[in-house]
């Protein structure tokens, strides 16, 4: 450990259906360097993870609800993927709220596979470059973003890769952006 991320406090935005190693692997690296990380959802208790969408893994608390959860007491935020969890986060108001608190604020954000639905959801693609999960593609193009099939993409700040396989590009760029660089 290298203490790239001491002192800082990363959000992580999941729910039921949350892809496991999407969630585990990048909370797995930011604290590695250091960070604190809480796991804001949108309900109280745990979150069950799955594998490949439809086999259920672990369960995991939940620190904050994202109704409470203010930009304000994060440095940078993790939306994981799985099909399920981006559907349903992408649908809470109070989710696209604190998303787009944390982009007005400039706070760095950390996206995989089927996270970006939630940034389509609340206008926050537009005009800018991002990778996806194939089937988010269209939906990124139709929000005014620029889609690209690239294994790690960051722009301003949105560090974004296109599923599981990515994992180790994506949590070694997300350590470098939310240290502060680019």
């Amino acid at each position: 450990m290298s203490g790239k991320l001491t002192g800082k406090r990363i959000a992580i935005l999941a729910t039921d259906g949350v892809e496991e190693v999407e969630l585990v692997e990048p909370r797995r690296a930011v604290t590695d360097e250091g960070a604190v990380v809480e796991l804001v959802s949108i309900e109280e208790g745990s979150i069950r993870s799955m594998n490949s969408d439809i086999n259920p893994s672990e369960e995991y608390p939940v620190d904050r609800l994202a109704s409470d959860a203010r930009a304000a007491d994060y440095d940078a935020l993790i939306m994981p993927g799985g099909t399920v969890n981006a559907d349903r986060l992408r649908m809470d108001a109070d989710v696209r709220s604190f998303v787009t608190n944390m982009v007005n604020q400039g706070k760095p954000i950390g996206v995989i596979c089927h996270g970006p639905w939630t940034l389509v959801e609340a206008d926050l693609v537009r005009g800018r470059t991002l990778t996806s999960y194939p089937s988010l593609r269209t939906d990124i193009r139709n929000a005014g973003g620029t889609v690209v099939d690239e294994e790690v993409v960051a722009d301003r700040g949105l560090v974004s890769s296109r599923d599981p396989g990515d994992l180790p590009a994506f949590t070694a760029k997300i350590v470098e952006v939310f240290a502060g660089g680019t």
